[in-house]
């Protein structure tokens, strides 16, 4: 009997196993969760890669070739490697460098009126001074659920001599060379102003409002708490604001398109995105168009990161 006894507990050891390491353990969670995180970040990766960094590659690669005729030009067109000879095209053409002054103009007018404007009205709806605060939101608010088309459309007649009643009552013509840039800015700003009033409006409604009431005991009236404590209080949500604005500006391309059907002031490159559909689709010449969106990408870029490291340091 005592000689069995050993023989059953080897068995019972050999049955049960041996304990696993820790490290295994911890490789297996490790790998587990890794599989998780790539399972999970997978369809992100796929259409961050189909949707920007493929078509930016591609643009790139397209920008750096041309299509000319071979020998008596019987065979047709081909593309030809220019390395950066599409760029240097583009910056040194009076017609591209025209476009971003009048798009620069515009981005002086448009983003301190149409952003002033919508925080005078954000601050206007968060004060108890108006009453039916949902009402005018709404009503502020409708012209942005209007496509950008038919809004074109729409200002585009009211500011004809002959339909619209606008240009009677203007000491300027809305659409002559020297009101055109006026009108589209008026134009814009009709359209997203009561996008980014609800903007604002909602980081307003996220202030403590314990701190508005120790302002108001202390003295400070409706002017002072809207300049230093409301403003100061959504500074980033401001400049996140002027990011997507400044880069819809650089990009600005409805309002013109529209206009250039009921004005000869417009030009075809009278912005650079102007200036891109006119070099892919009328010009046919993809390489020039693709060196012109990359420039107006690498400069939407740069000032996104200009106007970023500029919040980053206004609220350390």
């Amino acid at each position: 009997m005592s000689s069995l006894a050993p023989a059953r507990s080897a068995e019972s050891e050999a049955a049960a196993g041996s304990p696993r390491p820790r490290g295994s353990t911890r490789k297996s969670g490790r790998s587990r969760r890794n599989a998780a995180a790539m399972l999970l970040t997978g369809p992100f990766v796929l259409l961050l890669l189909g949707t920007v960094l493929v078509p930016i590659g591609y643009t790139v690669w397209l920008s750096l070739f041309t299509e000319r005729l071979s020998g008596l030009g019987f065979d047709g067109p081909r593309q030809v490697f220019v390395d950066v000879g599409n760029y240097q095209t583009v910056l040194s053409d009076p017609a591209f460098l025209e476009g971003v002054g009048n798009v620069a103009l515009y981005a002086a007018l448009h983003i301190p009126v149409m952003l002033g404007g919508a925080l005078v009205l954000a601050l206007l709806l968060d004060s108890a001074v108006v009453r039916m605060a949902k009402v005018w939101s709404l009503a502020v608010f409708l012209p942005y659920a209007v496509p950008g088309v038919i809004a074109g459309l729409i200002w585009a007649y009211l500011y004809s001599p002959d339909v619209g009643p606008i240009s009677s009552m203007l000491p300027f013509d809305p659409l002559g060379s020297n009101g055109v840039l006026t009108s589209i800015v008026n134009m814009a700003t009709w359209q997203w102003l009561g996008y980014n009033m609800i903007i604002f409006y909602t980081a307003l409604q996220t202030v403590p409002r314990e701190l508005l009431e120790a302002a108001r005991a202390d003295g400070a009236g409706p002017l002072r708490t809207a300049l230093s404590i409301k403003v100061p209080m959504i500074r980033p949500t401001a400049f996140v604001a002027l990011v997507f604005t400044l880069i819809g500006s650089l990009q600005l391309f409805t309002e013109p398109m529209v206009l250039r059907n009921f004005t000869g002031s417009v030009t075809s490159s009278w912005t650079p995105s102007l200036y891109v559909y006119e070099s892919a689709f009328v010009s046919n010449d993809y390489g020039r168009a693709a060196a012109a969106s990359v420039l107006l990408a690498v400069a939407s870029a740069l000032l996104s990161a200009f106007v970023m490291r500029l919040s980053t340091r206004r609220s350390r």
